[in-house]
């Protein structure tokens, strides 16, 4: 059974947004010196001096953040984890083709069913569209929720102060749509997204891909890779029976408008080298952490 992403359900009230983004400062500030610092095995002191708080204050941050000790954070996050997930990559992504298991299917996992919009939508820069946005908690900082009439069509983060930032490279994507800010009607999603008991089959979260032809076929094979695996760029070229196209690839993952549920920081360089990721690596190296911690690694 999967635990909360956040046990003391904060993403549940806007009022104590300053309390869980300071938790995700801690961690981020935690995660960056690990990454750095991976190959000496830091201990947990020196992971806490880091990060501004003491070994009790992180050790207990952890285990509520992702269900996991410091310690075992550090061991998902090295190389050596990396490598370990792209080791079957091919043949689950290629399971996972053959069982139809994409949306409600998976396991284990976000539980989502999605559509396109038209090419014509897309070309015409989301004209016509109204896109509602809010900014709320979430275990990777501030997430910024953009969501059509029909599903969610954006998901982006941003550390503090950045929110403007990330916003305005959310409407850049689509720049002739109509945006309205309107927080309680994307609260929800955001609960729906990053509190794992609502993360159901048979009550998916409808998600909206808004890109080109090429793009949209990128995000629905990112969508078959199962937590607590990863591919390569070139897996996912050989499954769109494109095989030459990995920098194509690479670029369109790069594009992926909706972070974390169209799960991009799954994606790896051929190596298991966590290579570059648009919200940062430091947040792509949370991530797959965070989900090491939902399937159980101690």
């Amino acid at each position: 059974m999967m635990t909360l992403a956040i046990n003391d359900q904060r993403l549940a009230k806007p009022g104590s947004q300053n309390a869980a983004l300071r938790d995700y400062d801690s961690v981020r500030r935690a995660i960056a010196f690990i990454s750095e610092n991976w190959r000496a095995q830091p201990t947990i002191e020196a992971m806490a001096d880091a990060a501004g708080v003491t070994p009790d204050e992180l050790h207990h941050l952890f285990r509520r953040w992702a269900s996991l000790t410091p310690k075992a954070f550090m061991q998902a996050l090295t190389l050596d984890h990396a490598k370990s997930l792209l080791r079957d990559s091919a043949s689950v992504l290629d399971a996972a083709l053959d069982s139809g298991l994409s949306g409600p299917g998976r396991l284990h996992d976000l539980f989502v069913t999605h559509e396109a919009m038209s090419p014509g939508e897309w070309k015409n820069g989301g004209a016509g569209l109204t896109l509602t946005y809010g900014f709320h908690p979430s275990p990777f900082g501030t997430a910024i929720v953009i969501a059509t009439n029909r599903g969610l069509s954006g998901l982006a983060f941003a550390d503090p102060g950045e929110e403007q930032a990330a916003l305005a490279d959310m409407t850049r994507r689509w720049p002739n749509a109509t945006y309205v800010e309107d927080h309680e009607s994307t609260a929800p999603i955001a609960r729906r997204i990053f509190d794992t008991r609502l993360w159901r089959p048979d009550q998916p979260l409808r998600v909206v891909m808004i890109g080109t032809d090429f793009e949209v076929r990128v995000w629905e094979t990112l969508l078959k890779i199962p937590m607590g695996r990863a591919v390569s760029y070139s897996d996912i070229a050989c499954k769109i029976n494109s095989p030459k196209a990995s920098r194509a690839v690479g670029a369109a993952v790069g594009k992926n408008p909706v972070s974390f549920v169209v799960p991009c920081h799954r994606a790896l360089g051929k190596s298991g080298t966590l290579t570059g990721y648009h919200w940062g690596i430091t947040r792509k190296q949370a991530m797959l952490g965070w989900e090491a911690g939902q399937l159980g690694v101690q």
